[in-house]
């Protein structure tokens, strides 16, 4: 366990694991770095293996006061990337996390070897011009049943990731052992501040300036971030790839950590054979 310091009073938790080209993974909304330990433990083998907890999440600190844009957390992540010296690496980031790497992209850019956004969406809600969110009423109920009942909204968060017959018994105690048992959830508070994060951003403007490879993998079954928004992304991206995974909910990497480690190790053969 390691922290990084980014002022006064801040920061940032984060782990390393093995040698080799950095992986750096970004967790999505109310997790923790510690949602990529299946991860963790297969990739270090042969990447430099880089997890976080964001702001707001884990053991890092909290947010800061006022309003928090996505380019908070981003600058955070770009600071870490920055004091380890990281180079030729690969953002993984899944959820809030996806929006997070593409925030960072532009400063990190010199960096950079490609992109990993799972169950992403460059914007949460859906709007004029955008169907392809969940609509601004679901949002405001997600935090209106967080202020009424935080451990049985976030209960039935986790439940909701997954899709019906995604996980087997053994699977789903499984994963409340390794990850939610051993992560630490957001105070309420923190966690209603990283929605409105979430909520609020709008990463469409980027999207057609990343002239990187980028793996977008989705779980055709995702009901929390639409499938849509990375074809959305696809259509956008200069340099995309779009992998939906049949009958899968929001984190594919949880429910099928087997199939997901071979998509992104075929990603990672192709972008670093052209680099």
């Amino acid at each position: 366990m390691a922290s990084l310091e980014i002022g006064d009073n801040i920061s940032l938790h984060y782990e390393v694991a093995g040698k080799g080209r950095p992986l750096v993974f970004i967790h999505g909304w109310a997790m923790s770095g510690r949602v990529w330990r299946f991860q963790a433990e297969a990739f270090s083998i042969d990447h430099c293996v880089v997890t976080l907890d964001l702001r707001g999440h884990g053991h890092s600190s909290p947010l800061p006061g006022g309003e928090v844009e996505v380019e908070a957390l981003a600058a955070d992540v770009c600071t870490l990337v920055e004091r380890l010296d990281l180079h030729d690496a690969v953002l993984v980031g899944w959820s809030l996390g996806a929006q997070v790497a593409l925030a960072a992209t532009r400063r990190l850019w010199e960096r950079l070897a490609g992109l990993v956004l799972i169950g992403g969406t460059p914007k949460f809600t859906a709007g004029a011009g955008y169907p392809h969110g969940l609509p601004e009423t679901e949002a405001r109920g997600m935090a209106l049943r967080l202020k009424r009942n935080y451990a049985k909204t976030m209960g039935e968060f986790f439940h909701g990731m997954f899709a019906a017959g995604e996980l087997s018994s053994d699977q789903y105690q499984r994963i409340v052992h390794d990850i939610i048992m051993g992560g630490r959830l957001p105070e309420p508070e923190e966690a209603l501040r990283s929605l409105a994060i979430l909520a609020a951003a709008d990463l469409r403007p980027l999207l057609a300036t990343i002239d990187l490879p980028v793996l977008l993998l989705h779980g055709s079954a995702d009901t929390i971030c639409l499938p849509a928004a990375s074809r959305f992304m696809a259509e956008r991206l200069p340099r995309a790839r779009f992998i939906e995974m049949p009958d899968l909910g929001h984190a594919p990497f949880l429910s099928r950590p087997a199939a997901f480690e071979r998509i992104l190790r075929e990603f990672l053969t192709d972008i670093h054979g052209c680099h």
